[in-house]
């Protein structure tokens, strides 16, 4: 049986290039009775094509689970990269799909594979895509909230820029850092060009700094349109101090990190105590 539509022309790390293969046609499409037939046939699952892109990728890219699944017990490589340093994670967190998502880690993908210049983590991906469902699973498995991209900085800077309030509040109850900076710029400044104020408000709720200047020596308001809902949210908050119960709980929250979720529930307080240090 021929498997290959054309001759490889380089002999790589995991396999030969060529164009797109079979395995690959069939892992894009989710035609999970070829893609079995062609790996019983012997095709290799890690043939990688001229981007690098093996049939895992593929699949991944498109949410084909079935199809992860027979690549994955077929041998498939978990954490191959392609030309543009992508893991098969990266690609299924991007498309949003928790199934392909579980699998990987399942078969030991890394929720943090090293970042490089041309590529994001698992949690960035996911976060640029609103997938809040794989930004809670990724993060479940110790995805690092603090992943640097040198484009978008961290996944809630991501979040912020991209409009997914979802994602932004379970990065912010996971523990994420609410000012972090890429350029000065903090997520409150996204949130603020972005114009939603229920997501400007979530932020100042977690310990955002409305005065915080960015390269250019502006503040998130300086972002706003004047008489706008965003605005109006922002200088209430630098007219208004935080009451003592709001500084309480950031208190409690900046002390206890990563762990207040996991703290919160177990403590011998009231309930309405325990939804309310949760932000719920």
């Amino acid at each position: 049986m021929e498997i290959e539509n054309s001759q490889p022309y380089f002999f790589g790390d995991i396999g030969c290039w060529s164009e797109r293969t079979e395995v690959h046609k069939a892992a894009c499409l989710g035609q999970a009775s070829q893609l079995q037939h062609l790996i019983k046939s012997g095709a290799s699952v890690n043939m990688v094509a001229v981007d690098s892109i093996t049939p895992l990728h593929e699949a991944c890219l498109r949410g084909q689970a079935q199809c992860v699944r027979l690549l994955l017990d077929a041998g498939a490589q978990v954490d191959a990269r392609n030309v543009d340093g992508s893991t098969p994670l990266c690609d299924a967190s991007s498309a949003g799909s928790l199934e392909c998502v579980r699998l990987l880690l399942d078969y030991g993908a890394k929720a943090n594979p090293a970042l490089t210049s041309r590529t994001a983590s698992p949690l960035h991906e996911a976060c640029m895509g609103g997938n809040s469902d794989c930004v809670k699973l990724l993060i479940s498995m110790g995805a690092c909230l603090e992943a640097y991209d040198l484009y978008y900085g961290t996944p809630l800077h991501v979040a912020c820029s991209q409009q997914h309030t979802d994602c932004v509040k379970v990065l912010l109850n996971a523990g994420a850092k609410v000012n972090a900076t890429r350029l000065h710029e903090t997520p409150l400044h996204h949130a603020a060009k972005s114009m939603r104020p229920e997501m400007i408000e979530i932020l100042v709720e977690f310990g955002a700094n409305i005065h915080h200047r960015d390269q250019y020596d502006r503040k998130p308001v300086d972002y706003t349109t004047p008489g706008s809902p965003s605005a109006a949210c922002l200088r209430f908050y630098e007219t208004t101090p935080m009451s003592l119960q709001q500084l309480s709980r950031l208190a409690v929250r900046n002390n206890l990190g990563t762990r207040a979720m996991a703290v919160i529930h177990h403590l011998d307080i009231p309930k309405l105590l325990i939804s309310y240090l949760s932000y719920q």
